[in-house]
């Protein structure tokens, strides 16, 4: 498990990895993200306003986590394939002075991760919130991801053992 801290906004979020083939309690995951392989290249989306990144996004109504993984994989990327959970990240802003009950977010939520072996590439439409996808070499990822730390890798390792 790795822990660390982020300033998110104005407030201190502490991020804890968590590998797991069991879900966390679904009221509580924020989002849902994933690796994806194809041909063992990395599949990023550059995703508007914020650049590239690994697909994922929020859960809609009724949808399970791995439904909603795959949903933002095809509109972000435009592939599909066999998904894998991999855990999640421990969301905890007990030490945010700035989260309130109003919050969208449980005080202690879970982005839950994937990996996906992509098996069918689709044209490239950027009908979603994506305007390009690239494969790249995963040793490559900290190049083009803006925010990558030592959580994200620590779970991409996890998604290339």
């Amino acid at each position: 498990m790795t822990t660390s801290y982020v300033n998110w906004g104005k407030g201190r979020v502490k991020l804890t990895w968590k590998q797991s083939d069991q879900l966390p309690v679904h009221d509580f995951i924020t989002s849902v993200h994933g690796f994806c392989f194809y041909e063992n290249k990395l599949l990023l989306v550059d995703l508007n306003h914020r650049g590239w990144d690994i697909p994922g996004g929020h859960l809609e109504s009724q949808e399970t986590a791995e439904q909603c993984f795959k949903r933002e994989v095809m509109e972000e990327g435009y592939v599909s394939g066999e998904s894998q959970l991999l855990g999640y990240i421990i969301v905890d802003h007990s030490e945010n002075l700035t989260w309130d009950e109003k919050s969208p977010y449980p005080k202690v939520g879970y982005q839950v991760f994937y990996r996906m072996e992509i098996d069918e590439i689709f044209s490239f439409d950027a009908n979603y919130e994506s305007a390009r996808r690239i494969f790249i070499k995963a040793e490559e990822v900290s190049n083009y991801y803006h925010d990558w730390n030592e959580i994200y890798q620590e779970i991409l390792n996890c998604a290339l053992n």
